[in-house]
C-alpha cells in the first residue's frame, strides 16, 4: 500500500528549486520561507496549537533549518525572518518560538532585535 505525500513534503519538493537557487540579493526568494511558515498559520495567528515535532508546522521548520548550513545562508534566512516579523509584528513572539518548539537549530535567534549582520 502506498502512502500519500504529506502536503509539507509536496510543498518542499515544489519549492526546492527556488530555495536552492536563492541568493542573498534576491529577496523574492524569502517568499519560499514565508510559504513554508504558512504551515504554522494557526499558531502564528492564534497562539495554538503549539507546534510539535512531526506536525506540518515543524516539518516546514525542519525544511527551513536545512537551509542554514553556511554563514551567508544563515544571514539571508535571518533577514527573511526579520521581514516576516516586521510584516506580522503583533505575532512576532509566536514566530520567534517556532524553531524552539520544533527543535530546529537555525544558527541564530529569531527575535525582532536580532541584527543579522552579526550572525556567526
Amino acid at each position: 500500500m502506498t502512502r500519500p505525500f504529506s502536503p509539507v513534503v509536496f510543498l518542499f519538493l515544489l519549492l526546492l528549486p527556488a530555495i536552492c537557487s536563492a541568493t542573498v540579493e534576491n529577496a523574492a526568494d524569502c517568499a519560499a520561507v514565508g510559504t513554508l511558515i504558512s504551515s504554522c498559520t494557526e499558531f502564528v495567528n492564534y497562539g495554538y496549537p503549539d507546534p510539535i515535532p512531526g506536525s506540518r508546522c515543524c516539518d516546514a521548520m525542519t525544511v527551513i533549518g536545512t537551509y542554514s548550513d553556511s554563514l551567508e545562508k544563515r544571514k539571508w534566512l535571518c533577514n527573511c525572518f526579520m521581514d516576516l516579523i516586521n510584516v506580522y509584528n503583533p505575532n512576532a513572539t509566536a514566530i520567534s518560538t517556532l524553531s524552539g518548539f520544533c527543535g530546529v537549530v537555525l544558527g541564530f535567534t529569531i527575535d525582532p532585535n536580532t541584527d543579522c549582520n552579526f550572525i556567526q
